[in-house]
């Protein structure tokens, strides 16, 4: 290990000890946070509003009783003002340097979130804790090459001038990333310019290039989200030929016409390499990709990528493209607001993934929920909470749900994130949290509401009954169907077959994706199987058969429309009638609950 190498792992052992201290002094840290913000901000429209008198400017107690707990419509008004050219200080001490885009899930349009200069630093210091935590489960990462799959978006402008993008793309294009010291243990087989590319199919291409490549170096696979790994695998599927030829002529496609992509490319391949072509094609001519990863990258240790939440549906298929020798590892839990903490046990089973929330990112509150992440307070998120329902992060209790509430420096304040979390252990006096869903993403016909989490773990126990005959169900959404008389839910599933069933060509058995339809109603919670069985207010469930490729001409649809790549989910609830028009053209085949799914009232 060269000097460089020992700097660094200096460097791992502070980030490490640094962990620790955060944790130890989780309550102190989070109340110093505060002052700090209050602080910073305390000449600030918004704060003077609610906090009135220099002498309740720095008391805590006093923000808790007097400023209130917002969603996103409480601090809109602000932010649009800013955006368009007033001051910064309506809400922060500091100059608003960008808006940052929120993904813009199926709960909405994408959100603008505030965000000045030290939050890069605050990113910064997250992503440089990952590697030191990694390091003590898997060594030797500094010896190798990590091929991660990573895209900017193109950006927009506020109307005052103020840039307009995603939390990544923010990051890529700061100094943080593009000027970084070297660090064997981050060093990527993309080339900058190519992640910096604007025309994804472009950058796809050339990163997909670079890590066939240095196939042989590849230490780690990964990209922000599950989705976007799969992407890539499909986008190999289609394009592999050309890579080859490219690799075999140690020329770039002439197709590629980024000067950033040429420019760089031309350093990758520097040279005709017939073999390596051969070796490639060998591997891709295979007709099932089973374990397809390991076989192009065998040096490979783990895939990084995001599949928590609505993201476990990935698992599967990112199983079957590593025919499971490679550990899933998520690493951090972040959003545009903020990036809240990381994953200290990154090889464990991504069902149990639990995230330390690092107390010097933001000051963190908690709205405590039921049992099942519905709120104990009747009220729904147009509605004022009460101001002192509110626990702190070192007061959170194990095994409960909450609702996260943070106040940022960049002028949020008491603002609900819509992330439900429950508390599965604590890391010294740093509670550890899973991630369960999205509040408000949900499909409702009648009087039931089924959420993100139920919707899924339905369709997880369904789909089981696909394994035995070698299918797989690679992605799902939903859409509820209120044009008949009692609506009904429709699921969109893609279905990849496999093995032998590959030889035949015969479409699967219907009774099968019946007997499907009724699994997932049989899962759903007692208020749906009600409205179904004894109500009559909701209709057989439905599931829709797609075309192979129909989740990317989605994620295709998204993406023209506004949506970022790299922070792309596949909507679970369909709202888009474009969306809707664009999976009801791929249907192949449709099936209906056969019965009406069993009911009775149950002990809660």
């Amino acid at each position: 290990m060269g000097m460089d190498g020992k700097k660094l792992e200096y460097k791992g052992e502070e980030a490490l000890k640094e962990i620790e201290r955060l944790t130890m002094n989780a309550d102190e840290v989070q109340e110093s946070l505060l002052k700090q913000i209050l602080t910073q901000n305390r000449e600030t429209e918004y704060l003077k509003k609610y906090m009135r008198g220099e002498k309740y400017i720095m008391d805590i107690a006093e923000f808790k009783r007097c400023v209130p707990v917002i969603t996103y419509e409480g601090i809109f008004p602000y932010i649009q003002r800013i955006a368009n050219g007033e001051d910064s200080s309506l809400i922060t001490g500091h100059p608003i340097i960008e808006m940052l885009c929120s993904s813009g899930t199926s709960a909405g349009e994408p959100k603008m979130m505030p965000s000045i200069a030290e939050d890069l630093d605050r990113r910064t210091f997250v992503y440089n804790l990952i590697m030191p935590i990694i390091n003590q489960y898997v060594p030797d990462l500094d010896e190798g090459k990590a091929m991660f799959f990573y895209f900017v978006k193109a950006e927009m402008s506020t109307p005052c001038g103020l840039p307009a993008r995603s939390v990544l793309t923010s990051y890529y294009k700061s100094k943080h990333f593009k000027c970084r010291t070297r660090d064997p243990w981050n060093d990527f087989t993309s080339p900058d310019q190519t992640i910096l590319c604007n025309d994804s199919n472009q950058s796809m291409y050339c990163q997909l290039l670079a890590g066939l490549v240095h196939r042989r170096q590849v230490l780690r696979i990964g990209a922000v989200f599950g989705s976007a790994l799969l992407r890539a695998i499909s986008f190999l599927e289609r394009n592999w030929r050309q890579l080859c030829d490219d690799i075999h002529s140690g020329e770039l496609s002439s197709s590629i016409t980024d000067p950033g992509c040429r420019s760089c490319m031309s350093t990758v391949l520097s040279s005709p390499d017939p073999r390596l072509a051969n070796e490639i094609s060998e591997i891709c001519s295979q007709k099932c990709w089973k374990g397809i990863l390991c076989q192009l990258w065998p040096r490979a240790k783990y895939i990084e990528a995001v599949v928590t939440g609505s993201m476990a549906q990935y698992v599967p298929a990112l199983e079957h493209y590593s025919e499971g020798k490679l550990p899933l590892v998520c690493t951090m839990y972040a959003s545009s607001e903020c990036y809240f903490g990381v994953n200290l046990k990154p090889l464990c089973d991504p069902a149990d993934v639990a995230f330390t929330l690092l107390p010097n990112m933001g000051y963190f509150e908690f709205l405590p929920l039921g049992h099942n992440g519905t709120l104990l307070m009747d009220f729904d998120e147009e509605e004022q909470v009460p101001n002192d329902k509110l626990v702190d992060l070192v007061h959170v209790k194990l095994g409960c749900f909450y609702e996260l509430v943070i106040t940022t420096f960049a002028g949020l304040y008491r603002y609900r994130i819509g992330d439900v979390l429950q508390v599965v252990g604590f890391y010294k006096k740093a509670p550890q949290f899973r991630f369960i869903c999205r509040r408000n993403v949900v499909i409702s016909i009648d009087s039931e509401k089924t959420n993100e989490e139920d919707l899924h773990r339905s369709i997880t126990m369904a789909k089981k009954l696909l394994e035995p005959y070698d299918a797989l169900l690679v992605e799902y959404t939903s859409y509820p169907d209120t044009s008949s008389v009692p609506g009904h839910y429709v699921l969109y599933w893609e279905i990849l077959e496999y093995g032998s069933k590959m030889e035949s060509e015969a479409p699967l058995d219907p009774n099968v994706l019946q007997e499907c339809c009724i699994a997932v109603e049989e899962q759903l919670d007692f208020v749906y199987r009600r409205c179904r069985s004894n109500d009559k207010s909701v209709g057989p469930l439905e599931i829709c058969v797609v075309e192979p490729g129909t989740f990317d001409a989605l994620m295709d649809l998204f993406i023209s429309q506004g949506a970022s790549i790299n922070q792309y989910k596949t909507p679970r609830c369909i709202k888009s009638k474009k969306a809707l028009k664009l999976l009801k053209s791929r249907v192949t085949a449709s099936f209906f609950s056969p019965r009406d799914p069993q009911w009775g009232p149950k002990m809660f």
